[in-house]
């Protein structure tokens, strides 16, 4: 959507740029982005106080997104607005200010539409004029800092704050840097020492909430953001939904509702608010207030898809649910939302044949929409898997987006699978893998068992309760964290999310950094503890979903987090392998060959068996080869291995193949199964 636009700014064409900017304003008032590029064309055009007004609702849309704030401050720069920079201007004796100013602003456009060549060509000549000045250290070290090379950008800004310490552009640059390395805490303080220097610039407020947030402390957060919120100027309906949505956190639900309810007034499409109001309608004491508000709000917003979804998200099946549903598709009649709620709803209560009817009609409104295409899929692939084949080969036919493409490569698959054509499921396999590898994490390494181990660490007279999850790509260990995640505290599975913490337990060039000495494990241990409160652990009780193993993380735990415990997902590898081929894994891992995937994981898994055998790390194995569909299977199976009481979720994914399913395969995949049979038969599986 921004695509021609910042090609316009990049070729300085500051008319057709604004002209765009302006229109997708125009056509999209709400969206925080298109304020942040109608700003960088504003400046671009020479109109700094048009500019920072436009940043400043984008802001005021999106309070907590840090990106906006960096581009305020680049725009605070450009603007001159700022006193400590205009006496370095005045301090630079002998230079050419109006050169120097247009290097340095130009380069700040760039670094704000990401284009980082231009800004370092910019920089290069701004260095000419003047290389020790503060703006300059400023743009060097957010340019490092966009190129992933923290450590250089404090380096930088560091460096400078030292002969400039009251400047404020640097101290901006300080408090980005220190969040880009996930130093929440630094950066709260670098930010609330700029806004005792300047009480005028609020608009830092949500950011230091948002980093007060990412502490563990939702309720100093939302604290924090009192004095906008009694300023009906500041108080936008975006801050009155973060601010509810850290009361929500903090287990504030009676103070969150309110400051809901006035964001939903203004805005009652926002995702965001009513999710929040969906979260507050499970709490008994709340839930008529919440569901009265959305009613209220569909009188008068009858169109709104999101809200007929939050008020059916209230409702439970049965009776209740269907009079709802009636009413939204007959408010919507062509509303595939609506038509799709309404099939699922049929689908759950064992209606196949209403369910199938609407699927149908479905299609006729949208012939390639995919939940009304899947579960007429699985009807087929229950009764003619053949039909399902053709019907399949017909979609792909016309299908012209490679996301589409790639996942009906999946459905045929396992169509074909459901056939009996081993070798044509096999071959659609390793194309869809083809496809994906570009946009997957390559295998973790891994490791040999050093000469010794360090010793366990002493047990903490006061242990947190702390326990590490994984499973290898087909061990079914996300059936285990559907289960914790129901649960919820004290799961975390964020390291599969868009934001995962910053630890040496996320990335996996530690382990040749511990093999070699190059990192402690003292540093690990400490700095997956440091990153706890930012994941909302304030006390030190957690269990902790990892992405991948490597028994070199032991010279970490074994001394220095001694009261954790390892929970292992376990299958026969020869199933993990299909698996792994036909359904992808958890951690989206680019799967090379199957042989050269059996060989990594016949390691991985040798490993594991080490560990288990020798007692290196306190453990325990779930075994998930019995699990399939059954979510009351998967709690017992935790219960078990914890012993600890564990309820059963609603659902533990979607339907995968049963155990010995492999056998199905002997012949197409005979290479890679003789490499796993060893580590199969060493975890007690049979060779056959």
């Amino acid at each position: 959507m921004y695509d021609n636009l910042i090609e316009a700014l990049r070729r300085n064409a500051t008319g057709e740029a604004l002209a765009t900017a302006r229109a997708l304003v125009a056509t999209h008032p709400q969206d925080p982005q298109a304020h942040r590029w109608l700003a960088a064309a504003l400046q671009q055009n020479g109109e700094p106080d048009a500019a920072l007004a436009s940043i400043d609702q984008a802001i005021a849309l999106a309070p907590e997104d840090a990106n906006l704030h960096v581009a305020h401050a680049g725009l605070l720069v450009g603007a001159r607005q700022d006193e400590a920079a205009r006496s370095a201007l005045a301090r630079a004796s002998g230079l050419d200010p109006n050169q120097f100013d247009a290097y340095a602003m130009q380069a700040q456009l760039a670094l704000g539409r990401g284009d980082l060549d231009e800004a370092e060509r910019l920089s290069r000549l701004a260095a000419r004029v003047a290389p020790e000045h503060p703006q300059l250290a400023a743009i060097d070290g957010m340019l490092a800092l966009r190129r992933g090379n923290g450590d250089d950008a404090l380096k930088i800004v560091s460096a400078a704050l030292q002969r400039e310490p009251e400047d404020t552009q640097l101290r901006y640059a300080l408090g980005f840097i220190y969040m880009g390395k996930g130093l929440w805490a630094f950066a709260e303080q670098a930010f609330r020492g700029l806004l005792e220097k300047t009480p005028a610039a609020a608009s830092l407020r949500p950011l230091i909430a948002d980093l007060v947030r990412r502490q563990g402390r939702p309720a100093e957060a939302a604290d924090e953001l009192a004095p906008l919120l009694d300023e009906p100027r500041t108080a936008t309906p975006a801050l009155q939904r973060f601010a509810g949505q850290l009361r929500l956190n903090a287990g504030q639900p009676g103070r969150a509702l309110p400051l809901l309810l006035q964001a939903l007034s203004q805005l009652p499409a926002d995702r965001g608010t009513l999710a929040a109001l969906v979260e507050i309608g499970r709490v008994p004491a709340l839930q008529a207030q919440a569901r009265d508000a959305l009613e209220a709000a569909l009188a008068t917003h009858p169109q709104t898809v999101g809200l007929w979804q939050a008020r059916l998200a209230m409702e439970p099946l049965g009776e209740a649910g269907r009079t709802l549903l009636e009413r939204w598709v007959a408010q919507m009649p062509g509303s595939i939302e609506a038509l799709s709620a309404q099939m699922n709803l049929h689908a759950r209560l064992g209606e196949s044949a209403a369910a199938e009817a609407l699927a149908h009609r479905i299609l006729e409104l949208d012939p390639d929409e995919g939940i009304a295409q899947v579960y007429l899929l699985d009807q087929l692939l229950a009764k003619e898997p053949q039909a399902a084949i053709e019907r399949i080969e017909a979609w792909s036919a016309r299908a012209t987006e490679p996301a589409r493409q790639h996942a009906l490569l999946g459905w045929l698959g396992q169509a074909q699978d459901r056939a009996g054509l081993r070798a044509e499921a096999l071959a659609t396999w390793l194309r869809f893998h083809a496809s994906a590898a570009p946009g997957r994490a390559p295998l973790p390494p891994t490791s040999v068992p050093p000469k010794q181990w360090p010793a366990l660490g002493e047990m903490p007279s006061q242990p947190a309760m702390t326990l590490f999850l994984w499973g290898a790509p087909g061990s079914g260990v996300e059936r285990l964290a559907a289960v914790m995640g129901a649960a919820a505290e004290p799961f975390r599975g964020d390291r599969f999310g868009a934001t995962p913490p910053r630890d040496g337990l996320q990335d996996y060039a530690v382990v040749d950094a511990l093999a070699s000495g190059r990192v402690t494990g003292e540093v690990v241990a400490r700095q997956w503890r440091e990153t706890l409160p930012a994941r909302g652990i304030a006390n030190g009780h957690v269990f902790d979903w990892l992405p991948w193993w490597d028994n070199a993380l032991l010279l970490a735990l074994r001394p220095h987090l001694r009261e954790g415990m390892l929970m292992i997902a376990v299958r026969d590898p020869r199933d993990m392998l299909l698996e792994w081929l036909a359904f992808g894994s958890a951690m989206p891992f680019a799967m090379p060959t199957p042989a050269r995937a059996a060989g990594w994981l016949a390691i991985v898994l040798n490993q594991v068996a080490s560990l288990v055998e020798e007692q290196w790390y306190p453990n325990r194995v779930v075994r998930t080869d019995l699990i399939e569909n059954d979510p009351q299977a998967a709690a017992d199976a935790l219960a078990e291995a914890m012993q600890l009481k564990w309820p059963a979720p609603a659902s533990t994914g979607p339907l995968r193949f049963p155990a010995g399913h492999w056998r199905e395969y002997a012949q197409e995949l005979a290479e890679p199964f003789a490499m796993l049979t060893p580590v199969a038969m060493r975890l007690g599986y049979p060779e056959n």
